[in-house]
């Protein structure tokens, strides 16, 4: 029997070490190749060289070499990647529609493509206008490109909704590992005791919220720490610069940390995590918090509340946050009903069993 094939653009590839869309694309493939699919997935390189290929874990990998590194360098390897797939068979997933106008080159030769939507990416802060129209226009062409679109949240399928049939959208969120006993010795070389902290994981940019946590957290003693990850440029960038100014004593700034065994000592043994994301459908952060259980205090948008549901505490301006932070210390025993809330709520919907089933499910019909 002829193996279903896959071609997974849109990535800086497998394995996993960058974000959201590369996880998810790692655990995708792995599912995908046992359960008899080929899966090729597209990697971007740094440097120069020809396109080569090879194998991990029984993934295809098409390997392209890109020199600049950057956001120009991105557009090459998306372009150069969609070449190479318009000329081979198998269904395609784009994932992010950052480049989606390349998409009708896939349409041209005949090649069916699944988009994933992702956020909505022009409504985001640090861009400048002709970004914001880039992204708009592309927001558009995957709309009309797309043989099919997902939605990771809700709120991103009524944004599609506005530009397209209800026929052509599948919802389908991203998931997250469940952690149940991770060693805690990694928190040591950051000074933080389980149990003792607050995290908050994101880029340090004005649309998730991080000066406005900083400050809230800031206003008065805590008696936990709270741990913020994230390059912070304090030379170069007023808002970074802004945000460390405000931090109090309680507050520390750990860098950018890539390392799984960290991160989720970080996420498993947190009190509890603050998200500040305004944008965006279904934050894989967020997700990858509540798989650790932790309970959650988000900014409040459509797009947080129906991920979380209704065990966590949400916030919609530094004020409010503070009232929000001051009730939570002064009655630390709500914080087990949120994690018991959060559990069944990542249960419920995000785990990697269901969701990669239902996008097998999903691509099967594509296929």
């Amino acid at each position: 029997m002829t193996k279903k094939t896959l071609r997974i653009l849109g990535t800086r590839g497998v394995p996993a070490a960058h974000g959201g869309f590369e996880t998810f694309a790692h655990y995708l493939a792995l599912h995908l190749v046992a359960r008899g699919w080929r899966v090729i997935v597209y990697c971007q390189d740094d440097g120069h060289g020809s396109v080569f290929e090879d194998q991990w874990e029984g993934v295809e990998r098409v390997h392209i070499p890109v020199a600049d590194a950057g956001p120009r360098g991105t557009i090459v390897f998306d372009w150069r990647a969609t070449v190479h797939a318009a000329a081979r068979d198998g269904l395609c997933l784009t994932l992010g529609y950052n480049t989606a106008v390349f998409c009708a080159l896939l349409r041209l030769k005949g090649v069916r493509n699944v988009i994933n939507m992702d956020g909505i990416e022009w409504r985001r802060q640090k861009w400048g206008r002709a970004a914001k129209l880039w992204f708009w226009m592309n927001d558009w062409a995957g709309c009309w490109l797309g043989d099919h679109l997902v939605a990771d949240n809700p709120g991103i399928r009524d944004h599609l909704l506005t530009r397209t049939h209800a026929g052509k959208i599948t919802t389908i969120p991203y998931g997250a590992e469940r952690l149940q006993h991770v060693d805690a010795a990694p928190l040591a070389a950051y000074g933080l005791e389980p149990g003792r902290f607050w995290t908050v994981i994101a880029r340090p940019e004005p649309e998730n919220s991080i000066l406005e946590i900083v400050r809230a957290y800031s206003r008065t003693r805590r008696g936990m720490t709270l741990a913020v990850l994230g390059k912070y440029d304090v030379a170069n960038n007023a808002y970074h610069r802004a945000v460390k100014e405000a931090a109090s004593a309680e507050v520390v700034f750990l860098g950018a940390l890539y390392d799984p065994l960290v991160v989720k000592a970080l996420r498993f043994h947190s009190a509890g995590y603050l998200h500040g994301h305004q944008v965006g459908g279904t934050n894989p952060s967020l997700v990858e918090a509540m798989g650790a259980g932790n309970a959650v205090i988000a900014h409040d948008n459509p797009f947080n509340r129906w991920v979380v549901g209704d065990g966590a505490r949400f916030f919609s301006g530094e004020a409010e946050l503070a009232e929000v932070l001051d009730r939570m210390f002064a009655d630390l025993s709500a914080l087990e009903q949120m994690r018991r809330a959060i559990i069944d709520r990542y249960t419920a919907e995000f785990t990697w069993d269901s969701v990669l089933a239902r996008y097998e499910s999903m691509l099967e019909n594509w296929a």
